[in-house]
């Protein structure tokens, strides 16, 4: 996959015209969240930290380096998932912004020594814990301290930076309950969090759907013609009505399996995706979305690590696993 204006996908920073960068993870799936960067005056907004510490020391590193002297004022959280924010604790001197929700949801999430202890040597022996194993055994969370905003909001903000001004709008409940994402208008460039994912399947933890694809219309009415995802390459506006689409089919398929009684795993199989989503990675994530927009048709709500075994029951095989 290439990122607009013919850059690979590649780890590190990309430029995306007028101080604004982008700071890619590949290959993008779980854990591999990309982060921002807004420059002006020699100061920053920094939009995400990484899953760990050791990887948010990497982020920090290769900042000062391409960008010596420069000081990082603002971070902005987008959400309270652990990849897009468990290295704050190491941004000491800047104001840590994020909505109310999700400072809320911090509290609320999977912390680090649980996290580890379900994807560690010594997770069961179960195809769930074989599943967390291969997809966060990668990660060391030792020494994480999840570290909330020092500022909430609720709404929009706009937030100062040198002789620009970053515009944040809280879009949750969508993929969490605190989503937010973050549009630098003078550069044509918005961050979206994990509101957009490219070139793989998307994870709906709370929904409802129908304000995740209102997040879609929100980021194309910013104008912005620089969007940066979750999760994979930068894209464009292009992109995100192909997400969008996808939002809309997830929708229609939830309806119609609840109305036929099929249980959300069943609704969710990846056998289910249409052929033009098909080449999308971890298609196996449409069970943990279909069990959200079950809720939202009046589903009773079902345990975390259910839906969890059920969605890595789903993953289709890999040769040589």
């Amino acid at each position: 996959m290439a990122v607009m204006g013919g850059s690979s996908y590649t780890r590190g920073f990309h430029a995306l015209g007028r101080g604004a960068f982008a700071y890619l993870s590949p290959p993008g799936t779980w854990g591999w969240s990309n982060c921002g960067l807004v420059i002006a005056e020699r100061r920053a907004l920094l939009v995400d930290t990484q899953f760990t510490v050791s990887l948010t020391r990497e982020l920090l590193d290769a900042i000062e380096a391409r960008f010596p002297g420069v000081e990082i004022a603002t971070v902005v959280t987008t959400h309270a998932n652990g990849d897009h924010c468990w290295g704050n604790q190491l941004l000491v001197d800047a104001e840590v912004i994020g909505s109310a929700a999700c400072e809320h949801d911090m509290a609320e999430e999977v912390q680090p020594e649980q996290l580890a202890a379900l994807s560690g040597p010594n997770a069961p022996d179960t195809p769930l814990g074989d599943y967390m194993r291969r997809h966060f055994g990668v990660f060391d969370f030792t020494d994480v301290r999840v570290t909330p905003p020092t500022r909430t909001f609720t709404g929009q903000l706009k937030v100062p930076l040198g002789d620009r001004v970053v515009e944040l709008t809280e879009v949750g409940p969508a993929h969490t309950d605190g989503d937010v994402i973050v549009h630098v208008p003078d550069a044509g460039v918005l961050y979206a969090g994990d509101i957009l994912f490219m070139g793989g399947h998307p994870i709906m933890w709370t929904g409802p759907i129908d304000n995740w694809i209102a997040a879609c219309d929100r980021i194309r009415d910013t104008g912005a013609n620089r969007i940066v995802p979750g999760h994979g390459p930068v894209t464009d506006p292009a992109g995100v009505e192909t997400f969008r689409a996808y939002l809309e089919w997830v929708a229609r398929r939830a309806e119609q399996a609840y109305a036929a009684g099929l249980p959300y795993w069943e609704a969710g199989a990846p056998s289910t995706i249409p052929q033009s989503y098909g080449g999308w990675g971890n298609p196996e994530r449409l069970v943990i979305t279909m069990a959200a927009a079950y809720r939202a048709l009046g589903e009773s709500t079902h345990g975390l690590m259910e839906v969890l075994a059920h969605a890595a029951a789903a993953e289709p095989h890999k040769a040589g696993r």
